[in-house]
């Protein structure tokens, strides 16, 4: 049954718009007044609807029966990704979501070749959005992930957080399974570089304010499959 996030909070018995992207897409696939879907708006579960109306750009639908069904991880992992080229950063939030990752936060680090400011970050963070919601809306989450403003590698650093964050170097000694393990589920924050990986320099402050250094294994990763990766590492040890 075709799944479509709906931003305005549902309740069992509205009748209510669905946003134009949807209606578009609705209209292409060619859905049919009285065509059963499914809504969620990120607050939990999703709700079996029933379409209307449907047009090349609205289209409305009467919201059904609320069912509590979740598909989260029980720990948060929060992926702190070093700006890549092109349009790579769209494959690696489309496939964190997919993995379960609950937060992105973009990083702008040294050897970020892309530099965003003004209306082009803009732009590209309401573009990730979107990506966010289509991922969601394909692998059956009902939560959205959340997505953090552009931060400068350094000035994030200085920010702190309560939960471990995991850097991942060629000079580590100790593997991340081995420290899953050990340290078992909870929440994290997985640092991962542009192409080229995070500077020396780079690396030492992350060590400096806290992180720990582990190692994903003998080969050299691609910054778009080290996060993905280290998900995948993660989830297969903690979720068995």
């Amino acid at each position: 049954m075709p799944r479509f996030y709906c931003p305005q909070p549902l309740a069992a018995g509205a009748i209510v718009d669905l946003p134009e992207a949807v209606a578009h897409h609705l209209h292409v696939v060619r859905m049919q007044p009285g065509d059963a879907l499914t809504l969620f708006d990120g607050r939990g579960g999703q709700y079996k609807a029933r379409l209307l109306d449907s047009g090349k750009k609205r289209a409305s639908a009467q919201v059904g029966e609320h069912e509590a069904r979740e598909a989260e991880l029980p720990y948060a992992i929060t992926l702190a990704q070093g700006l890549p080229e092109g349009s790579k950063m769209d494959w690696i939030i489309e496939k964190a979501v997919e993995m379960g990752v609950a937060a992105v936060q973009p990083l702008a680090a040294r050897r970020s070749v892309v530099r965003l400011s003004g209306e082009r970050l803009d732009k590209r963070h309401a573009h990730w959005q979107g990506v966010i919601v289509a991922a969601s809306e394909q692998c059956g989450r009902n939560r959205l992930a959340q997505l953090a403003p552009l931060a400068e590698f350094e000035r994030y650093l200085a920010k702190g957080d309560t939960a471990p964050r995991l850097l991942f170097s060629p000079r580590a000694t100790q593997s991340l399974a081995d420290w899953a393990r050990a340290a078992g589920p909870q929440a994290l924050t997985l640092l991962i570089g542009p192409e080229g990986g995070f500077s020396a320099e780079e690396e030492q402050a992350a060590i400096d304010a806290g992180a720990l250094a582990l190692s994903l294994g003998p080969r050299v990763l691609r910054t778009e499959t080290a996060g993905i990766a280290a998900v995948a590492a993660l989830n297969a040890v903690w979720e068995g």
